[in-house]
């Protein structure tokens, strides 16, 4: 079960956007997540007639490691851990670790 879903609002915890918070907008392998605002990078694109594009500099969300981000918690408004707890009906839920309180997705 991954602790970090699409959808879920995290803060960066090091890197070059420290602090930054954002929406995990897409899960690319088991380590890398796209957050929205976050490793903006410049991309050079060539013009290609046939799509109907325009050549330039364009900005692209690039991947960032799962590590290197936390889940938000907004009863506290800080980072936070997720932690997994078992229900007596067998079904897993993630949970704060501070606070133990169920992560609503």
């Amino acid at each position: 079960m991954n602790k970090l879903r699409k959808g879920d609002q995290v803060i960066v915890t090091t890197g070059r956007d420290k602090g930054k918070r954002g929406t995990i907008s897409l899960r690319v392998d088991d380590d890398h997540v796209v957050v929205d605002g976050v490793n903006v990078a410049k991309k050079h694109v060539k013009p290609n007639p046939l799509k109907g594009t325009t050549g330039g500099v364009v900005d692209k969300t690039m991947p960032i490691h799962q590590s290197n981000v936390a889940i938000f918690n907004p009863a506290t408004s800080k980072a936070d851990r997720v932690g997994i707890k078992l229900l007596a009906d067998g079904k897993k839920v993630r949970v704060f670790k501070s606070s133990g309180d169920e992560i609503k997705a």
